[in-house]
């Protein structure tokens, strides 16, 4: 995820970055500008069309189709945006009850229970990580594993299994062995129970929002929207515009594309995109904070 200081707007202008959308369309606007300009020359120079003919009624369509085009963009980037919104909430539950857990549990358990503690300060932020890597369909490697490889509990994860599944359920089976050792009573279960449901609902949410991609039907009726639209615009605007129809017509796709290719991009807000929800850091802030509490 790109931080920056939302204030300092004008210096936006001048800066490009590796997912800045005119990198992405730049070989297709200079197509678009060889298109434009090939109209253009055929209206013009080669069939020299003049005002009487019935092309140039061709804008009538384009401003009667841009509000529609742009009601679809507007939607589009919308339900994108909400996507991204609600992965962002859902990382941020997981913050919050992993610290909750960890807080209720480093009360809850004696100062003697050092074993106990060890194993809760990993197992806590092994979830965030694990979920991070499942989301981004990566081969899970539990790095916080590593030096306890030789526990016997850990060496219960298969890695060709669903991981976060795996983390949870080790979680509540050690708390429900805390409870038949009589170290956590009942209303103690109770209390820990709600943090403990927490990261299997939140892991469903986030691979609901992973595996839902927007209807495929939608995804390619706009583009093919946005493209016979910019295809057929040099038609009618040459005969008000003449060759400076080229820079209008390459920028008018630029706008449109790029609007499709955001929302193309914050739909998935769990991948490598510069834009998505910044998960490996916040599974490293949660295993920090972990760490403090317990």
């Amino acid at each position: 995820m790109i931080n920056y200081n939302t204030k300092d707007w004008f210096t936006f202008i001048f800066r490009f970055h590796k997912a800045d959308t005119i990198r992405k369309l730049f070989p297709l606007i200079l197509s678009i500008c060889l298109y434009s300009w090939l109209i253009a020359f055929l209206e013009i120079e080669y069939f020299k069309l003049g005002e009487d003919s019935h092309v140039k009624n061709i804008p009538v369509m384009h401003s009667l189709l841009g509000f529609a085009i742009s009601m679809l963009l507007v939607f589009r980037t919308n339900t994108a945006y909400d996507r991204w919104w609600e992965g962002r909430k859902l990382w941020g539950a997981l913050v919050n009850n992993s610290r909750n857990l960890a807080i209720k549990l480093s009360v809850m358990l004696p100062a003697a229970e050092k074993e106990q503690r060890a194993f809760f300060r990993k197992i806590i932020p092994a979830f965030a990580y694990a979920l991070h890597h499942h989301l981004r369909s990566e081969n899970t490697r539990i790095a916080l594993f590593e030096e306890d490889a030789h526990h016997p509990i850990f060496k219960q994860i298969d890695k060709e299994k669903h991981i976060p599944n795996q983390v949870s359920l080790l979680i509540f089976k050690h708390i429900h062995q805390l409870y038949r050792e009589e170290k956590l009573n009942g209303d103690q279960l109770i209390i820990l129970n709600a943090e403990l449901q927490s990261f299997t609902d939140i892991c469903g949410a986030c691979e609901r929002i992973k595996n839902t991609p927007i209807p495929y039907s939608y995804s390619v009726f706009i583009k093919k929207f946005i493209f016979f639209y910019i295809m057929t615009l040099p038609f009618g605007y040459v005969f008000t515009l003449g060759y400076y129809v080229i820079p209008v017509v390459a920028f008018i796709f630029y706008v449109l594309a790029s609007l499709e290719l955001i929302a193309e991009e914050i739909e998935d807000p769990f991948g490598k995109d510069d834009n998505d929800v910044p998960t490996d850091k916040i599974a490293l802030n949660i295993h920090k904070h972990i760490a403090e509490i317990i």
